[in-house]
């Protein structure tokens, strides 16, 4: 696990108008904070069928839906099924799925994604086939076909085989064709009601605020009310377009407010600081015990003429270490110092990791531990 010094270090060498005035570092555009109810996206799903693989899909015997699926779309397209059960295996069953974007039209295309249902190894080469797409209403949406496109890929031989990446799933790129539009339109909305994409009260006053003083100005009235942490809702004004209305507040920008937290990844040893984290005057040991286990087996030769057998005799060392255990005293009233007085104990993620969970238990730590 590499060290964290480096990280430390480019933190610390970050401008002062991120470290040391964090409030104007986070003026945001409100379109990439906050996000139209009316304008959310629909999840589609269905079930199809992949052919023109290489000998690398469903097996039949193991996947009897899958040779069920291909009985039913031959018999749909007039040709006969009758007969002895087919051993082919370049025929996979995938589930597609999509979401549909907001004020789709019927005709446009969209992207869908396709997954095996069976035991099929690889879906690179394929073509979905016409695949219906509903929502959750059961309504069909959208009709999905053409070629599969798979990042991985594998080898294999008598021996060996080699695997990158996921070979049972890819995309179809502009493979989903829009029939259906949704049954509410964007003009037919009375008002609008913006979702904060990461609720928070400050974050949704300022947002009311900044779009009130906004309307006032073109209006002559409010118009904008922050319902809770998550939700402002934007009543609109009797002669004013709700497309127009909509881009001119969705440029506004507004001063974004987080609340402290500190995020650990354990497994990879990633930790992510918040700016607004502070740690009250703390006193921090740490050291490193490190036990070294080694075996080194002695083979014992008899005396000549003796008669005897030779015999191997274990014998282990253990080594044991310990580095570390200065006390030092971390304080960070802002980002930087404590940045600062991390990078001076000098020690590994892991033992950042440990004295970041110790002083959150000492109850220092003015900020919400995340483990991951």
């Amino acid at each position: 696990m590499r060290s964290l010094r480096h990280f430390l270090a480019v933190l610390l060498a970050l401008p002062s108008l991120v470290v040391g005035n964090p409030a104007l570092a986070m003026q945001s555009r409100i379109k990439d904070i906050a996000s139209l109810q009316a304008g959310r996206d629909n999840q589609l799903i269905g079930y199809g069928l992949i052919v023109g693989l290489q000998g690398t899909g469903d097996s039949l015997r193991s996947s009897p839906f899958t040779e069920q699926s291909m009985r039913a779309m031959l018999q749909n397209l007039g040709i006969s099924t009758q007969g002895g059960q087919s051993a082919a295996k370049n025929t996979a069953a995938v589930m597609v799925t999509t979401n549909l974007p907001p004020f789709a039209s019927p005709g446009s295309r969209i992207d869908v994604t396709v997954s095996s249902l069976g035991d099929a190894t690889s879906l690179r080469g394929g073509t979905l086939i016409m695949t219906s797409l509903s929502g959750a209403d059961g309504q069909i949406y959208a009709v999905a076909q053409g070629s599969v496109i798979v990042s991985g890929f594998q080898a294999q031989g008598a021996a060996a085989s080699v695997t990158e990446g996921t070979t049972t799933a890819g995309r179809v790129p502009g493979g989903a064709i829009i029939e259906r539009e949704l049954p509410s339109r964007f003009k037919d909305s009375v008002n609008l009601v913006l979702q904060l994409r990461n609720p928070d009260f400050s974050t949704s006053i300022r947002i009311a605020d900044t779009v009130n003083a906004w309307a006032t100005s073109h209006f002559g009235a409010p118009i904008a009310e922050a319902k809770d942490s998550q939700e402002v809702a934007i009543a609109k004004p009797k002669m004013a377009d709700l497309t127009r209305l909509m881009a001119d507040i969705e440029n506004l920008d507004v001063q974004t407010d987080t609340p402290a937290k500190v995020v650990i990844n354990e497994r990879t040893g990633t930790i992510v600081i918040g700016a607004d984290v502070r740690v009250s005057p703390v006193a921090v040991s740490y050291g490193t015990l490190t036990v070294q286990v080694s075996e080194n087996p002695q083979v014992i030769q008899p005396e000549p003429f003796s008669n005897g057998q030779t015999a191997v005799q274990d014998q282990t060392d253990i080594t044991a270490t310990k580095s570390g255990g200065r006390v030092a005293v971390l304080e960070g009233p802002d980002l930087k110092t404590l940045v600062s007085g991390l990078n001076n104990i000098g020690v590994k993620p892991d033992g950042i990791i440990a004295i970041l969970q110790g002083i959150k238990s000492a109850g220092a730590l003015q900020a919400e531990l995340v483990l991951q």
